[in-house]
């Protein structure tokens, strides 16, 4: 990207100028206007700014009844998403994050809250990469690029029977974006469990050109014994019953190796790099708790896999069985596909209702 339309910054260049302007969506600014900041009045005798007034965080949130569809963003003109920064409250799956580029009615995104910033289980669990971080208490941070040309809106659906908090900040610039600018895309899927013998789809009916930039996998383990032997495949631009890129194993695809096994303590071993992590081991706790479930991460930052019609994306979900064989799993797996392409953005799969999202 250009250094002088106010996209693509990094430490390189950020002393570079440019015509770009720099602007804010929170509840203390809807609309991100200049100079319209913390402008809301305090109502009420029990405010906790009655004594101060007028700019004293007045208004910090939202609160975002059940079955209620909030935008919390609607930008027109070209530029590009640069940081959104929320915590919201209740269960992280009720609650779905939409965005729709240039009047698009279908969302290049959606997906549940905490699937989005990987934080899948409805845990807090620290993440520290690149393109997404988690941060005490419950702060998810999004650092993917998104520009648009014409218009950006940003939506956030309660699918809970009760109300939730939302605290953001969406920082964007308004700047002229290149013409050989994709459109950032997020799909979310959960399969529980997932069916004898078959593979999990992470992300297919992708048509366009563009490039996967990254997988979140939230993993439920419904056996023993080791569960990460199955392959990740790409298929791109017409591949038939075999793809383009294999790889190897579920770890190996997670920058780790085998096992995710710290070798000393002979335990799953959590880590969290710019590119790939394991972020989130929850481990039985001898009753209720019953089963293992990870969270897993893998940006492809420095190597995107770019496509030029169409993009398939499988994972196997496999483990051991007597005999030295194979065994199928029937886990329960749910991931986000992250992608950039060209619009028209094809329908997504119907998400599932609000039962069947839930983490028990």
């Amino acid at each position: 990207m250009s250094n002088f339309n106010g996209l693509g910054l990094h430490l390189g260049n950020l002393s570079r100028l440019s015509s770009a302007q720099t602007r804010s969506i929170s509840p203390e600014n809807f609309d991100g206007a200049r100079g319209r900041g913390g402008m809301a009045p305090v109502t009420g005798n029990a405010h906790p700014a009655r004594d101060l007034g007028l700019g004293w965080k007045v208004s910090p949130c939202i609160t975002i009844q059940p079955g209620e569809v909030r935008t919390l963003a609607d930008i027109e003109g070209a530029g590009a998403i640069q940081q959104i920064w929320m915590t919201p409250t209740g269960h992280w799956r009720h609650s779905i994050i939409r965005i729709y580029w240039d009047d698009q009615e279908q969302p290049s995104v959606e997906c549940p809250v905490g699937d989005f910033f990987a934080c899948g289980w409805g845990q807090f669990a620290p993440v520290n990469s690149l393109a997404v971080c988690v941060n005490p208490g419950s702060a998810f941070n999004c650092y993917w690029e998104m520009p648009f040309r014409k218009r950006c809106r940003i939506t956030f659906e309660n699918i809970a029977d009760s109300e939730m908090v939302l605290f953001y900040q969406i920082n964007y610039t308004l700047t002229d974006v290149p013409d050989d600018c994709a459109y950032f895309h997020a799909q979310f899927r959960r399969i529980n469990p997932l069916p004898y013998k078959e593979v999990f789809t992470i992300v297919d009916n992708v048509h366009g050109r563009g490039q996967y930039v990254g997988t979140y996998i939230a993993w439920g383990v419904n056996n023993t014994r080791w569960w990460g032997e199955g392959e990740i495949k790409f298929f791109l631009d017409g591949d038939g019953e075999f793809p383009t890129i294999c790889g190897t194993g579920t770890e190996d695809y997670f920058c780790g190796s085998y096992n995710f096994e710290n070798q000393k303590t002979k335990q799953y071993q959590e880590y969290s790099t710019p590119y790939a992590g394991l972020p989130q081991v929850i481990r039985p706790d001898g009753l209720y708790q019953s089963q293992t479930r990870f969270g897993m991460y893998r940006w492809h930052i420095l190597d995107p896999i770019r496509f030029s019609e169409d993009l398939k994306v499988t994972i196997q979900a496999l483990g051991w069985r007597s005999g030295g064989r194979f065994l199928p799993l029937q886990d329960d797996i749910a991931s986000v596909a992250f992608w950039y392409q060209t619009l028209p953005t094809a329908p997504f799969p119907t998400l599932p209702d609000a039962d069947y999202l839930e983490v028990i």
